[in-house]
């Protein structure tokens, strides 16, 4: 890894009365600040591009924490450690280290499916950025054709152990002019053995900056027939009061409460 070198020089100019005939001179204070140098080499170029299309990996390796909101739902994540709590008017699920709480006053959310869900929206939200993630392989895929619109796509797979579902596959297609990514296959593997070759599909609609960063706005499902996409399937999710910051994460902010329980 590289390292960018940020030298930040802090000058005060003092200057006294003459009462000996001679003047106090500058005092410099130099202060390093170091920046690791995100290296892109290990990427295939469509991937780059749309990275750099939609802000750059290098500026969200320097973020720390991602809120929006979604229907009735308010996510806090950091982007570093993917520690996350969704909260909602009925429960509250999220993680710290890995392990995965909820709490609420009812059984109203069944806690089987806190682990798949705590962090789901997540996952589809910080695309393309999660597809740099460490332990990812890429491969060439056939491109999308929609609506006299070629798509180029990268078809992204996980190492063996990698995450809670490795058998998932992702399919990201974008635009060919702008870069920006458009549409998400996906195949869903959890609670099943082995992979699928049934993907759904995802347009990522609108896309806002936001602290440099080109984030979504508007997902929306489709239908799909013979693993294409043909019309809109229910409503658009719109994500709201979005922000992405640099400065650092409370672990408070994602420790179980009195009232929550583990999961796993």
């Amino acid at each position: 890894m590289k390292k960018i070198i940020l030298v930040l020089f802090v000058a005060t100019w003092i200057v006294s009365c003459k009462t000996d005939g001679k003047n106090e001179v500058s005092k410099v204070k130099e202060t390093v600040v170091e920046h690791t140098r995100v290296d892109l080499s290990r990427y295939p170029q469509g991937l780059k591009d749309v990275l750099a299309a939609h802000g750059g990996l290098q500026k969200w390796s320097e973020m720390k924490s991602l809120t929006y909101s979604l229907d009735e739902t308010e996510t806090i994540a950091d982007v570093q450690t993917r520690d996350i709590v969704v909260k909602s008017p009925t429960h509250t699920i999220g993680s710290l280290d890995g392990k995965v709480w909820i709490a609420q006053d009812s059984a109203y959310f069944p806690e089987a499916r806190a682990r798949f869900y705590h962090n789901l929206m997540f996952y589809f939200y910080a695309m393309p950025f999660l597809l740099a993630d460490n332990g990812i392989v890429y491969e060439e895929v056939e491109p999308l054709e929609f609506n006299g619109v070629i798509f180029p796509g990268i078809k992204v797979g996980f190492e063996a152990a990698v995450g809670d579902s490795p058998d998932d596959n992702y399919l990201m297609y974008y635009h060919p002019i702008t870069k920006k990514m458009t549409w998400l296959a996906y195949t869903v593997t959890a609670g099943k053995k082995g992979k699928s070759d049934n993907f759904s599909f995802v347009n990522y609609k609108e896309w806002n900056e936001v602290n440099g960063l080109l984030l979504p706005t508007q997902l929306a499902w489709y239908k799909v027939e013979n693993n294409r996409p043909t019309i809109p399937a229910g409503k658009v999710r719109e994500f709201k009061s979005i922000d992405v910051d640099s400065g650092d994460m409370d672990t408070a902010t994602f420790t179980k409460p009195e009232n929550g329980v583990y999961v796993d």
